[in-house]
């Protein structure tokens, strides 16, 4: 299935505090700064933790592009994708995973913690964003939701009145 953008679902109130416990729980255990959610699409769903210093909404459209071209050279290897990468700087990291094959987790790291603690705890947050973002989708495609409500209502609106 390919991916959906974030305009084909949204989420309500109770949907964003849930995925928001989800990740200060998991910056809390892995000590890591910050964590993004962006769609495949490049739209920044949310972000929690420390505020990055970089613009957020370049770095979504450029974590979606990296996710994707990486599944283009997973697939050149054999590979039908992969499921998460790592970026290794001298003092800043990130590790990128897949949730429900349409959103991607970014989680930005240093040196207060180590990559083996980020990979265990974010394996269960996955797990978990994976069943939240499931019925997030289940609910859209059964017309449970309106398309334009939610957390995300009227956004495409203020998109347009940017580029005006």
């Amino acid at each position: 299935m390919p991916p959906v953008g974030a305009a084909s679902w949204s989420f309500t109130e109770d949907d964003f505090h849930a995925i928001t416990s989800l990740l200060q729980k998991f910056l809390y255990e892995s000590n890591a700064r910050c964590a993004l959610l962006v769609d495949r699409s490049g739209q920044l769903v949310a972000t929690v933790g420390e505020q990055p210093t970089f613009d957020p909404t370049a770095f979504a459209t450029l974590t979606a592009a990296d996710f994707s071209a990486n599944d283009q050279l997973a697939r050149l290897i054999g590979e039908s994708d992969f499921n998460s990468l790592f970026h290794q700087g001298e003092k800043e990291s990130m590790y990128l995973a897949d949730v429900a094959r349409r959103v991607i987790l970014c989680v930005l790291f240093d040196n207060r913690t180590t990559l083996g603690l980020v990979r265990l705890k974010m394996k269960v947050v996955v797990e978990d964003l994976t069943r939240l973002f499931e019925q997030v989708f289940l609910r859209g495609q059964a017309g449970g939701a309106p398309a334009q409500t939610g957390l995300l209502a009227g956004a495409d609106d203020e998109i347009d009145k940017l580029f005006q």
